[in-house]
């Protein structure tokens, strides 16, 4: 029989503070619930799909793509509730292994590779320089032999031939081709059987993806402040907009007037005609 403290009562004192904290998406769902938001509010106020808003109210963060995206809509749900966004990705990066690095996140769809082909030599383009040559070679030589026959009539005494004064050659004027009036921007002159997307990172940096009609990649990289790409194809152009928030769009010549985040992820298609997001 022992007396004191049983084995039990030695026991450290556990810190509750953990267990007392919410999950990020429990956070995220009081504070949508207090400010009297549905998810549909809230995936339209952000442009975020409803089955990513409920995916991390769950705190489910796999549907977001990686942790770049992640905390992209964390920060994008957080200020839509009129919730702080920075404890709550300092609460993800506590349990995800840390901040990422400042570097593009891996794109959603694999980067298609597009290997140079091996050329032979232009034959036709060797030809037709061929033909140039002689052609302007027989030229000269024509040139030139009736240069010489001119000089010979005057050295034998003839006189040569003077133009008569008296005879004014008419002149004819041809109208001149009107000049096209310069537009407001050099996108506005884009072909109407094509659709012409032009992405400029205007207000910071951003990963920007694009792919043609047949899924083929046109880019995939990072555009710092102050770059700017122009996608074109026949049919239609994908993007996936890492940062919409510092994005410029202009489609077929019109700007596109969107209140995107900072930091919110946009997938987007673009047609012919009138700008229309997929």
């Amino acid at each position: 029989m022992s007396i004191g403290n049983s084995p039990e009562d030695e026991r450290p004192f556990e810190d509750d503070r953990e267990e007392a904290r919410p999950s990020i998406g429990r956070a995220l769902r009081q504070a949508r619930i207090d400010a009297g938001l549905t998810i549909d509010d809230v995936s339209n106020a952000t442009r975020v799909r409803i089955a990513i808003v409920q995916a991390i109210e769950a705190d489910n963060f796999a549907p977001c793509g990686g942790d770049v995206y992640a905390r992209g809509h964390i920060r994008t749900l957080a200020r839509a509730v009129h919730l702080d966004p920075a404890p709550l990705l300092a609460q993800y990066d506590d349990s995800h292994g840390g901040r990422p690095e400042p570097t593009p996140a891996a794109p959603l769809f694999e980067a298609e590779r597009i290997r140079p082909e091996r050329r032979g030599p232009n034959w036709t383009a060797a030809m037709v320089a061929a033909i140039v040559a002689v052609v302007g070679f027989v030229g000269f030589t024509a040139f030139k032999g009736e240069d010489g026959g001119g000089k010979s009539s005057v050295a034998d005494g003839g006189s040569a031939p003077t133009a008569d004064k008296s005879t004014s050659t008419p002149k004819t004027d041809k109208p001149k081709d009107p000049k096209p009036e310069p537009s407001d921007s050099a996108i506005a002159a884009v072909p109407q059987d094509k659709v012409t997307v032009q992405v400029s990172a205007a207000d910071g940096r951003s990963w920007v993806a694009a792919k043609d009609h047949n899924g083929r990649l046109l880019f995939d990289g990072l555009l710092k402040q102050g770059d700017s790409k122009t996608f074109q194809d026949s049919e239609k152009i994908n993007l996936v907009l890492g940062d919409a928030g510092a994005i410029d769009l202009y489609v077929n010549g019109k700007k596109i007037e969107d209140d995107w985040q900072p930091g919110a992820v946009e997938r987007l298609t673009y047609t012919k005609g009138d700008p229309q997001a997929g």
